[in-house]
C-alpha cells in the first residue's frame, strides 16, 4: 500500500511539514510560556497582534462556513467560529488588559505588523479563491498547532498566574476535541488524488510557516515597538 492509499490527508499534511510544524509548536517563546519566563512585554505585544489577526480568522472561517457542503460541516465550522468569539478573543482582549495594553486600541489593518497582515490576507484569500477544504486547510494549522502546544504543556505550572490563565484555554479536553473533528472534517472534504494534496500541501505549509514567523514576531524585540 502506497503512502497515498495508507494515511489520510491530515496525516500526509502535518508529516510533510514536520520541520517548520515542530518550529512552532516547540518555539522559544512557547517554552518560556510554559516555564513563565516570559517578559510581559512580549506577550502585550502578541496579544496587540492577536487580537487583529483573530478577528480576520474569524472572517475567513465564515467564509468558508458559506462553503460548506452540508449540515455536519456546518456545525463543526460554527463550532470553530464560536471558540474564537466566545472563548479566544475575549480571553486574548483580557490577557491585554492584564499586561497593561489597550485592547480597543489592537483592532483592524492598521494595527498590523508586516506578519500579522500577510498572514490574515493569506488566510482572507484561500477562503475568497479557494474551495470549502482550501479554505480549511488554510485555517486549520493555528488551531491545530495551539491544540498541540496546549497538550504537550497543560502540566505545567507556572507560578505567574497569566501564563497559567493561557495554557489552560488550550490544554483542556474539549479544545482537543475540537481539533479532532476538524481535521476528520478535512480528511472527508478533501478530493482524492496527488494534485488536489498538492494544492493542499502549499496552503498548509504556507499557513505553518507563519505560525512560526508569528512566534518569532512577538518573542524577538524590534525597534518599533515603544
Amino acid at each position: 500500500m502506497s503512502e497515498a492509499e495508507g494515511d489520510s490527508v491530515c496525516v500526509r499534511l502535518h508529516r510533510h511539514g514536520r520541520a517548520a510544524w515542530a518550529a512552532a509548536v516547540r518555539h522559544p517563546m512557547v517554552r518560556e510560556l510554559a516555564a513563565g519566563t516570559l517578559p510581559h512585554d512580549r506577550f502585550r505585544h502578541y496579544f496587540e497582534q492577536n487580537i487583529s489577526y483573530l478577528e480576520e480568522y474569524v472572517r475567513a472561517v465564515a467564509c468558508i462556513t458559506a462553503k460548506a457542503p452540508d449540515t455536519e460541516a456546518l456545525a463543526i465550522l460554527g463550532r470553530i467560529v464560536g471558540q474564537v468569539i466566545d472563548v479566544e478573543l475575549p480571553a486574548n482582549r483580557a490577557f491585554l488588559t492584564r499586561l497593561g495594553g489597550d485592547p480597543e486600541l489592537a483592532r483592524g489593518p492598521a494595527t498590523m505588523e508586516p506578519t500579522t497582515y500577510a498572514y490574515t490576507r493569506h488566510l482572507l484569500a484561500t477562503a475568497a479563491l479557494g474551495s470549502c477544504a482550501e479554505g480549511l486547510t488554510a485555517v486549520l494549522p493555528c488551531q491545530w498547532s495551539y491544540g498541540e502546544i496546549g497538550t504537550d504543556i497543560a502540566d505545567a505550572k507556572p507560578d505567574d498566574p497569566i501564563y497559567a490563565d493561557w495554557i489552560a484555554v488550550f490544554g483542556n479536553p474539549e479544545y482537543a476535541e475540537l481539533v479532532e473533528v476538524t481535521t476528520s472534517l478535512l480528511d472527508r472534504l478533501a478530493e482524492p488524488g496527488e494534485e488536489s494534496f498538492g494544492r493542499l500541501q502549499v496552503i498548509f505549509d504556507t499557513s505553518t510557516r507563519y505560525e512560526v514567523e508569528f512566534w518569532d514576531m512577538a518573542y524577538r524585540p524590534s525597534d518599533r515597538r515603544p
